[in-house]
């Protein structure tokens, strides 16, 4: 119970409502809290539980996460802000219930203005862990099913999108898509393509989340360093964030991008560079959110046609960033961003 809580104030974190740094030697906990924004509602973003090479690796990341939920709850219109947590993970000998009930004390200090869930990392046990010392959790065993598949068709409509601005069909048949992850929304994505014709090629740096992948739907499969030159139509990036930057771009033999990674862009000129080669991008927090959509079920009460009403609509708020950023000559991580602070009620 040796709790200790520092709130940080400084340049770096300006334009977010909170960030606290949370540590307990006893239970070799150190963490970070970011909550970025919560005029929609209280701010939801899942606990990622990783190895990072230090505190600023881990602030960057939970900065730009939280960030990141801002935009993909109010571009989803749902009644959510942004946040997110991250662990550090210890290098080894750790009580891994001690350490999650440690953050649940953390979650718990905010009084309800953060709601964690799953992430790289935790999963629903996990959070039966952190739910002992908070109750502003969710993603809880038998709470919901599986978000993936959720997820993972709000990419499909996202990339159905891509496809309908750029020949005017949403049809996929033939339609060849390069997925990069084949975790739980990389192999729920792959499927779901799969059953609509689309041609698959996967990479993964685990061998056994490809071969599953191949043996459900025979997709090719590439060295994950080789996913970039595949030739596909559609490059669908699944697994870590940054992966469209100064050295992946150019590379790129796809003309179209939709995925359900978070932070696809390295940096904000990366959108930009897209632009200019010509290559379709539905931003990631447009095509992702899914997962948040689901969550809706049990945070605001929606029911199963009010859920899946909303992820079908990210074929109607992709197609509407992408006129827009056709129209106004901007990148569309510009105009999906422009979208999102209208809605937020700042300038547009």
């Amino acid at each position: 119970m040796s709790l200790q809580l520092t709130k940080l104030d400084s340049p770096r974190v300006a334009g977010y409502e909170e960030v606290w740094v949370a540590k307990d030697p006893d239970a070799s906990y150190h963490g970070i809290l970011a909550v970025h924004n919560t005029q929609r509602g209280p701010a939801l973003g899942g606990t990622r539980l990783m190895r990072y090479a230090d505190g600023d690796a881990a602030l960057t990341d939970v900065l730009r996460l939280a960030r990141g939920m801002t935009y993909k709850c109010a571009a989803a219109n749902i009644p959510l802000g942004g946040g997110k947590s991250v662990i550090l993970e210890p290098p080894s000998g750790y009580d891994r219930a001690a350490l999650l009930r440690a953050h649940g004390r953390a979650v718990e200090s905010l009084n309800g203005r953060y709601i964690t869930s799953v992430d790289i990392g935790t999963g629903p046990v996990d959070m039966v862990t952190v739910r002992e010392t908070t109750t502003h959790v969710t993603g809880l065993p038998n709470e919901l099913n599986d978000p993936s598949p959720v997820t993972a068709r709000g990419v499909v409509c996202a990339t159905q999108a891509a496809r309908y601005v750029r020949s005017g069909s949403r049809d996929l048949h033939g339609v060849r898509v390069a997925v990069q992850g084949c975790g739980h929304v990389g192999k729920a994505l792959a499927l779901q393509l799969h059953v609509l014709g689309a041609r698959l090629i996967v990479s993964d740096v685990s061998r056994e989340r490809v071969d599953a992948v191949v043996a459900e739907c025979g997709a090719e499969v590439c060295r994950p360093d080789e996913i970039y030159v595949a030739k596909a139509d559609v490059y669908a990036p699944c697994a870590t964030g940054a992966t469209l930057n100064v050295q992946t771009i150019p590379r790129l033999h796809a003309s179209m991008v939709a995925g359900a990674a978070n932070n696809q862009l390295e940096t904000s000129a990366d959108g930009d560079a897209l632009r200019a080669r010509g290559i379709t991008y539905v931003p990631d927090f447009i095509a992702n959110a899914g997962g948040a959509i689901y969550l809706c079920r049990v945070l605001a009460g929606w029911t199963d046609a009010e859920t899946d009403a909303a992820v079908e609509s990210i074929f109607e708020s992709s197609v509407e960033v992408l006129r827009r950023a056709e129209r106004e000559g901007i990148s569309a991580q510009t105009a999906a961003e422009r979208v999102v602070e209208a809605r937020l009620g700042r300038s547009a």
